[in-house]
Formats: C-alpha cells, structure tokens, sequence
C-alpha cells in the first residue's frame, strides 16, 4: 500500500511514525511534512489547503490511500477532490467538517442526535454576548464559533476579558461551564460502523498546575487509571453513534476520524466540542498503544468496510508525551533556533521513547524550531509513572534556546 499524509505537525509524524512500522505500506509519502518526518517519509513541497494540487500529488503519486490530518484542509474541503479522483481518503467531507468548523453547527447536530453537552446561546452582538454571559454567570466560556488552532476558547472569572474575546471574533458561543475533568475520545468511523479508540488527557495551558493561556496543547497521557472503565462503551452509545446516525440522516455521512472533547461533569458525560481529526497531542500517546497496523484500520474506513475489522488490539503500557515549545508561545513564538540532543535521545532512550517533531525545518545540517510547538516527546512504560519518568529524561536532553514545557504532565494521574 502506497500511502501519502498531508500536514506536516507532530500529529502527522505520529500517523506517519506507526504507518512506517505497518508492514502493509510499501510506500509512504508527506506533503509538506518536517524534519522528523523526512526520517521516515518522502517529503512533497505542496499547499494542504489547495484540493486540486493535493489530488494531482496523490495521483501522479499513485498512492492507495490519502491521509488529511489537520482540521483547515478538512473544513477547506480538500478530501472531497481527492475522493472524486477515486483514490480512498481518510478525513471527512468539507461539509461533514462543519461538526468542527462551526461550534453553532456542532451544537445544533447534537440537540437532534440528543447528545448531552453544556448549554449554549449563538451570539453576534454585544448585546446578545452580555445577557448570555450574564445568563450563565462565572466562570465565563466563550468559544469563537470558527477554526481558531486550539485557541479560540477562553475560559474567565474575568467580564471584561470574556467580552473582549467575544468582540474579537464574528460569532461566539457562550456556554454554560462544565465542572470536572476533561478526557478525549476519538473513534475511527466510515459513517456507520464506529470503532472507538483508547482514551486519552491533554493539558491546554501553557504552565503548570492548569495556569497561563490556552494552546494547542502541551502534553497528553494514556490510559486514564482514573476513569470508570464503562466510559468508552457509554460515550460510543450515548455521543458518537448517535452523531455519526444523525450526520448521516443529514445527507452528510462523516467518514475519518471523529474527535469528542468530553468534560465528566457531577452530572454526567457532556461535550465540550467535536473536532474533525485527530487531535494533537492526543494522538502521540493513542497511537503508542495502539498494536494493530494503522494503515488497515484506515483504508477500511475510507473504503467503507470498517464493519469487517477485527477489534483492534492496545498495548497494556502506558504512554505519556511532553511537548517542547518554543520561547514566547503562545502569544509571538520565536522560530529559528537550532535544536540539540535529538541524536542523543535517539542512542540513549530508543526504543521506549522518541521525538516526535511538530514545528522544525531543516536548515543545512541542523534542526531548528518553526513553530510554536516544537516537539513532542513520547515515552511509553509498564505504567503512567515510568513512561513520565523516561519522557522527562529525554526532555531534559534537548536543547533549544530559551524553549518552555511543562513539568506536571501526568503527574496526578500517575501518582507523582
């Protein structure tokens, strides 16, 4: 199987990290990729945004299989040309998208479907902002209602700062605030068939103990030893069977990967937010346990034939990942500084832990940062704890000028 991956984040090095380990996939290809990818897959310079230059990369490629990771070609609609080629695509429609593209739209699919998430009011004035601000009282949850890379929601006791959120944006969603701790469930589906995944927590803020601005993410963990073991089969009969059938009832079948961000609240599982795609970092740590070639799993949801997968088999270990970023993130992240002691994780830490690159390019013979979130670093052990332990120690040697990462990933979970 010839496969091709566009994006170029640690996510995408994850997927193309376990596709270059399934014995299945004879080729495999990125576009635009990065320098951690160019290790394990062959890079194309393209535009993940541009369908048409996606779908004659795929073609002239020959590829069996296109893998669309990030949330702005999906709600860009770059798999629709690519799926009217007749090459098999895992991501959804641009239109399926809008479950992530659109907070309103999202909302609005689970009232039909009855799925249980936090009250909400759709607002487009000042006006409309401070009555739902005023109707739900603090702490404050204002979500702008379009893609926003993981930022776009601000959680406030703060009036003045909510409102100033809301003003920034065309249209916001003013929610109730879930109490609880917050888990992350993916499911692979074909837009019947769903398989869920293992599930997973990540860490949105920039610093410690939960404080600083949100991110894309700086860390996740897998499993959750804390969480009721029903969890997964309730969340498959409760939230995403129900939207897939309603996605489905629509007209707009939702094949890829569905992302539900779930808080468990005192009254139950609601959610947060879907999203379109695997989630990053989420995905780092998911796809460490995860011990069933990938690329069978989604070929056959892009194929339409999920129904006759074996279950898919997980790893007993534990994974855990540290994202290293760069100096200033999030706010004006810093790119260009050389990036050291990737060799040395790679001679001293392998197998069990590795560097997963989001934001590097090559520059001569050295690595350096290009993005906000530099890396993640993965480590996977018997149990939460001894992963924890392993991706700190290889944390602690890289080096890269003035970069920031948290040091409490996994450690309540883990008993640290």
């Amino acid at each position: 199987m010839k496969v091709l991956v566009i994006g170029g984040g640690a996510r995408e090095h994850a997927l193309c990290r376990s596709l270059s380990l399934d014995p299945a996939v004879t080729a495999l290809h990125c576009a635009p990729g990065n320098a951690g990818i160019a290790e394990v897959a062959e890079l194309h310079p393209v535009d993940p945004l541009d369908g048409a230059a996606v779908t004659a990369l795929a073609t002239g490629l020959g590829v069996d299989l296109v893998v669309v990771g990030p949330e702005a070609p999906l709600v860009a609609g770059v798999a629709d040309p690519v799926r009217a080629a007749g090459i098999p695509v895992f991501g959804p429609s641009g239109e399926a998208a809008r479950i992530e593209g659109s907070k309103a739209f999202a909302k609005d699919v689970m009232a039909a479907a009855g799925v249980p998430t936090a009250r909400s009011y759709l607002c487009t004035s000042a006006d409309e902002v401070a009555a739902a601000l005023d109707a739900f009282g603090a702490p404050y949850v204002v979500k702008d209602d379009g893609l926003a890379a993981g930022k776009g929601v601000v959680v406030t006791h703060d009036l003045d700062a909510a409102k100033a959120h809301a003003a920034a944006c065309e249209r916001v969603v003013v929610e109730e605030f879930l109490d609880g701790p917050e888990v992350s469930l993916f499911a692979i589906t074909d837009g019947e068939t769903v398989v869920p995944l293992q599930p997973a927590q990540d860490f949105k803020r920039a610093l410690d103990g939960d404080e600083g601005p949100n991110t894309g993410g700086m860390g996740a963990y897998s499993p959750l030893p804390w969480a009721d073991p029903k969890l997964v089969d309730e969340v498959l009969e409760t939230v995403l069977r129900p939207t897939v059938v309603e996605m489905r009832r629509r007209g707009i079948p939702f094949s890829g990967l569905l992302y539900a961000g779930l808080a468990i609240t005192s009254r139950g599982v609601r959610v947060i937010e879907f999203n379109a795609r695997f989630g990053d970092p989420e995905t780092q740590v998911v796809l460490a346990r995860l011990k069933t070639p990938l690329a069978g799993v989604l070929l056959a949801a892009a194929r339409g034939t999920l129904a006759d997968l074996e279950p898919l088999r997980w790893s007993e270990d534990a994974a855990v990942t540290v994202v290293v970023a760069s100096h200033n993130y999030p706010a004006g992240p810093r790119t260009g500084d050389p990036i050291s002691g990737l060799d040395e994780v790679a001679a001293e830490d392998a197998p069990h832990t590795y560097v997963l690159h989001a934001g590097t390019r090559r520059d001569g013979d050295a690595i350096v940062s290009a993005g906000g979130r530099v890396l993640s670093v993965t480590a996977t052990g018997a149990d939460l704890a001894q992963a924890r332990d392993r991706a700190y120690t290889a944390v602690g040697r890289i080096g890269l000028d003035g970069s920031q990462h948290r040091t409490d990933i996994a450690a309540e979970a883990a008993g640290v």
